[in-house]
């Protein structure tokens, strides 16, 4: 299978914590680090060298992301864990600063996939429905093109 946005990278930085990550958000309480490759944000916001390995490029990569068959359906799962956490902010779940991590992943999802409602809803729960300006801004700017040459 073809791979272009070179994806197993998270698939094998998952595969031996993701029964502890499930048990952790079913515990309402991230302990361990895999924010990186569980929940990615777009490239642009983190600087840390897991940041940069685990980034996502572009809009597109976040949809290859979400169409592969283990990647997606683990993203939608796990945000689904976190969405049925009750009477714990997103602070309390994630900490700082990967709460904010969470919210820039949730809010490329969201554009990455309008039609798929946990994405959206989490960001209503725990973020007021605001999404992550930054993540916005970024994607606004890969969608305007550029004309200089």
């Amino acid at each position: 299978m073809e791979d272009p946005y070179d994806l197993e990278r998270f698939i094998h930085a998952q595969a031996p914590v993701y029964q502890q990550i499930c048990a952790e958000l079913q515990q309402g309480q991230k302990r361990s680090h895999w924010m990186w490759f569980v929940f990615p944000q777009i490239a642009g916001l983190g600087h840390s060298a897991m940041a940069q390995k685990y980034a996502l490029r572009s809009l597109e990569e976040a949809v290859a992301y979400l169409q592969h068959p283990i990647l997606g359906a683990r993203l939608v799962e796990c945000t689904e864990l976190v969405q049925a956490v009750n009477g714990r902010s997103i602070e309390q779940i994630f900490g700082l600063p990967d709460n904010l991590k969470f919210h820039s992943s949730m809010t490329l999802f969201s554009k990455a996939s309008p039609n798929t409602q946990i994405f959206s809803s989490v960001i209503q729960k725990y973020f007021h429905g605001q999404i992550d300006a930054a993540t916005l801004k970024i994607l606004v700017n890969q969608a305007i093109p550029d004309h200089r040459s």
